[in-house]
């Protein structure tokens, strides 16, 4: 049912234009009490006041809720019930009241009145229905009142007389109203019937109240008597044209819209982004809201030509234009005054770019009238200080700007370069300044085909975004926001655009300015202020792709300060995960410390972007130390993450680095790694080749633990291709060459790794003494990621043995483990296995739970053969 509710008159309740059955007037009255409380929540005994007053039958607490069960039934409302009470929400809009009081807000006084069709809640008795209903036609009464003001502005008076001498019959005591009749009449050429209304008015006054008129009526008698015309009260009607192209914003203009008691907005965000198009927009769109008319100045806060305009300035412009011919001296006197006109008026006062909180206090209203400023600021001091409503603006959506152009350049030609278009909505980045040239520019030569456009801003963005005007020139109109920072902010401006990431977070911002990380949070929360700065996530910030090239732009000589937190950090990072793991300094002032690995897995999850960004740039610029450190410390988080393409990558960069330094050794580590990413990833062929290399790269050094590493990464290679026999062959080689190393962990890690090999070979014996002694090396050496993984070589041991109680509590210590240390990659692993030892012993339902779980992580992992392995079995 697609219900609408009507109030204004008798009350009804239609469904898709049809009446439908409420029942009797007490049911009546009960729905209408829950409707007009708009969503919240009546308790029991207002509610029996409400319909009943003091009236109200035995048993009354029963009849309510039998009332409230037919509405159920008949209407399929859901009527809540709770200690509070009952409550019904319900579109307002489906509400005829809500609607009337809507459109009054809106200025929309004729469709307003057009909802009333009688007397409102005809029927329905009780002292609070007619008490409420009294007051609705007080409001219907304001709204014709204002109806009329209107209709006299725009010299309807003869199409209004008909209506004002029907109004005043029924109405006899209303001065307004008397008034309206009154200027119509004389506006007619009708003096003396206008004079004779005066007269029995004032008459009737002092018979039946003893009052004299009011001032205003005795006002328009007078201007009657000395043949003065009436004056058509049109006010101030100062806003500039709007923008013809404008497109989208829906949720911004929403947002604009009267709420509540908020009667000012502070529209902010970056030069270029549409602050002033967005509220001439609104405006203009709106002007029925303010008939008593509408305020606008340019403050210049962020102009390059004039210094921002003093607000004592705008006060006596301000002044002038409502009509004031003495205009006091002094800042608050002309405030005090602005305050009075202004007074019960229904205007608008739009402050476009203004420079701060306090240049626009001076010139807000006292009451009544709605405000509307612009700023690049985010002017914290009007929100928090007078109750201003925020609404930064962020770049248009693509589909948006690809319409803005069409609207700007016509249908046909954005339609002939379809690929071109997207071009340049991507390269202007949604920014309805940069939209703005590129368009004003392919206007001016028509004839030029739009990829000429496209490819100078592929080539050379902020050159391309220059109109021949300073108004018009993306770089210019950035400077003027820049030239409002103090120095240090300027500073960190530029510096931040030497950064090659999408973001940064606060730690590697403070080594990027060398600052301490509470003056970098200042400083950068002036660039937020500035709209410059975005803060997407907590700690973490990013500019516009346009303003982040102007920027960069900028000269900032960063050092190497920034590399080297990311890689020291990285470092102490990676040692956190693996302890025993050797690697090489690595300096930094500024460098993070990580209690435990969650922290340091955090850290990671949060800056792998900036640091395979900042591998990237590392190489272009020669710093292959930086380079090398970075694809090494990444690894071990790859491989918890299951991030096999990222680690290619890595580790490809880290290759060309340790090549550039003429290392053997890290080539040959490198070529090592990559061998088993190529394996997992299905190139075979290129993995061996890398293996051989990494091979005959370490063959040139005694060194036994790294001789190890390459026959575990082989033995894992192998096994992962269905060579078991070769895969043992290799662990067992591994074994011995990390035990002449002397190295413990390796050991007790290739313990369980022969172990595990001898158990897909079958030979569980022999599998269960190597991970037993492996499992014992762990416990000694405090080693968790080896006694996790060891737990899972014995759970499957003990699976295959049929002691399927043994294997699930293996498989859940090792699930605790993975998860204790943050390695999801292996945690889904073993919740696979988990779930294959719960079906085995006979507990199917949680079995399922577990391959749903370790499917979820497959999936977030893009471990998608895994995943339809593990769907096909189920």
């Amino acid at each position: 049912m697609i219900l609408e509710f009507g109030l204004l008159g008798a009350v009804e309740v239609r469904d898709r234009g049809e009446v439908v059955e409420i029942g009797h007037v007490r049911q009546r009255s009960v729905l209408v009490a829950l409707l007009l409380e708009d969503g919240a929540p009546v308790p029991v005994d207002r509610l029996l006041d409400r319909v009943w007053g003091e009236r109200a039958p035995l048993r009354a607490r029963d009849t309510l809720y039998g009332y409230v069960s037919k509405l159920r039934k008949l209407l399929g409302l859901d009527i809540e019930r709770s200690p509070a009470g009952y409550r019904l929400e319900v579109d307002p809009s489906r509400v005829d009241l809500f609607r009337f009081r809507a459109l009054v807000r809106q200025g929309e006084l004729d469709e307003a009145l057009r909802l009333w069709r009688g007397q409102a809640l005809e029927g329905l008795e009780s002292p609070w229905f007619d008490a409420l209903r009294e007051s609705l036609h007080a409001e219907r009464a304001a709204a014709e009142l204002d109806r009329n003001d209107v209709a006299l502005a725009q010299n309807r008076h003869l199409e209004l007389l008909p209506r004002l001498r029907q109004a005043v019959d029924e109405r006899p005591h209303d001065e307004r109203l008397a008034a309206q009749l009154m200027q119509a009449l004389h506006r007619s050429g009708n003096d003396a019937e206008a004079l004779r209304h005066y007269d029995t008015m004032r008459r009737r006054l002092a018979d039946e109240l003893g009052a004299d008129p009011s001032k205003p009526l005795q006002d328009v008698h007078q201007r009657i008597l000395a043949g003065e015309p009436m004056p058509v009260q049109h006010g101030p009607r100062q806003l500039p044209a709007p923008h013809p192209w404008f497109t989208g914003r829906a949720d911004e203009l929403k947002a604009l819209d009267p709420s509540g008691t908020v009667v000012i907005t502070a529209i902010g965000g970056t030069g270029g982004i549409g602050k002033t198009a967005l509220a001439l927009h609104w405006a203009h769109r709106n002007l029925a809201m303010f008939p008593d008319g509408q305020l606008y100045v340019n403050l210049r806060g962020f102009d390059p030509s004039a210094a921002p305009v003093p607000p004592e300035n705008v006060l006596r412009e301000f002044l002038e234009a409502l009509g004031e011919q003495t205009i006091p001296a002094g800042l608050d006197a002309r405030a005090a005054c602005y305050r009075s006109l202004l007074a019960g008026k229904r205007m608008l006062v739009l402050l476009d770019n203004a420079r701060s909180t306090e240049q626009v206090v001076p010139l807000l209203p006292g009451s009544d009238a709605t405000v509307l400023v612009t700023s690049r600021l985010k002017l914290a001091g009007l929100v928090a200080a007078h109750g201003a409503r925020s609404v930064s603006l962020d770049v248009l959506h693509p589909a948006d700007a690809r319409e803005f152009l069409q609207a700007r350049l016509g249908a046909g030609r954005v339609a002939a370069e379809p690929e071109v278009v997207a071009d340049l909505v991507s390269w202007c980045g949604g920014l309805p300044l940069a939209l703005s040239i590129v368009a004003a520019r392919a206007a001016m030569d028509p004839d030029f085909p739009l990829a000429v456009f496209a490819e100078e801003l592929r080539e050379q963005p902020l050159d391309a975004l220059d109109a021949g005007e300073i108004s018009t020139n993306l770089r210019a109109v950035f400077s003027w926001s820049v030239a409002a920072l103090s120095d240090e902010a300027a500073r960190a401006f530029a510096l931040l655009g030497s950064t090659s990431s999408e973001d940064i977070g606060l730690a590697a911002a403070a080594a990027l300015l060398d600052r301490p990380a509470s003056r970098t949070r200042m400083v950068l929360r002036e660039l937020e202020n500035a709209h410059l700065l975005q803060q997407h996530v907590p700690g973490r910030y990013r500019m516009h792709d346009l303003v982040g090239l102007y920027a960069a732009d900028l000269e900032a000589d960063a050092g190497s300060r920034l590399a080297d937190f990311y890689t020291a950090t990285a470092r102490a990072a990676a040692m956190t995960l693996e302890p025993h793991k050797v690697l090489r300094e690595h300096e930094s002032g500024y460098a993070l410390q990580f209690a435990d690995k969650p922290a340091a897995m955090a850290w990671f999850d949060a800056e792998h972007a900036c640091l395979m960004t900042e591998q990237r740039s590392a190489l272009e610029r020669g710093a292959f130390g930086v380079a090398w450190m970075l694809g090494r410390t990444l690894n071990n988080y790859h491989l918890r993450r299951g991030r096999t393409l990222d680690d290619v990558e890595a580790w490809l960069g880290a290759l060309r680095a340790a090549q550039a330094l003429g290392d053997e050794t890290d080539q040959a580590t490198a070529h090592m790694c990559l061998g088993a990413n190529y394996v997992e990833l299905g190139q075979s062929a290129l993995g061996h080749q890398h293996f051989e290399r990494s091979l005959e790269l370490f063959a040139q050094s005694d060194d036994h633990a790294a001789h190890g590493a390459a026959h575990r990464a082989m033995a894992w290679a192998a096994e992962f291709e269905d060579d078991l026999d070769k895969a043992l062959e290799h662990s067992l080689a591994g074994l011995e060459k990390f035990r002449a190393a002397g190295s413990e962990i390796r050991e007790a890690e290739s313990l369980n790794e022969v172990g595990w090999r001898y158990a897909c070979l079958g030979r569980y014996a022999e599998a269960r003494t190597y991970c037993e002694e492996a499992m014992l090396l762990n416990n000694k050496l405090g080693h968790p990621e080896g006694s996790a993984a060891t737990l899972d070589s014995l759970a499957h041991i003990a699976h295959h043995d049929g002691r399927h109680a043994d294997a699930v509590e293996h498989y859940r210590e090792a699930v605790a483990l993975y998860r204790e240390l943050d390695n999801s990659a292996e945690e889904a692993t073993v919740l696979e296995h988990l779930g294959t030892a719960l079906a085995a012993a006979g507990n199917a339902a949680e079995a399922r739970v577990q391959w749903a779980r370790a499917l979820e992580l497959y999936d977030e992992q893009g471990r998608t053969s895994e995943a339809a392995a593990l769907r096909a079995r189920i």
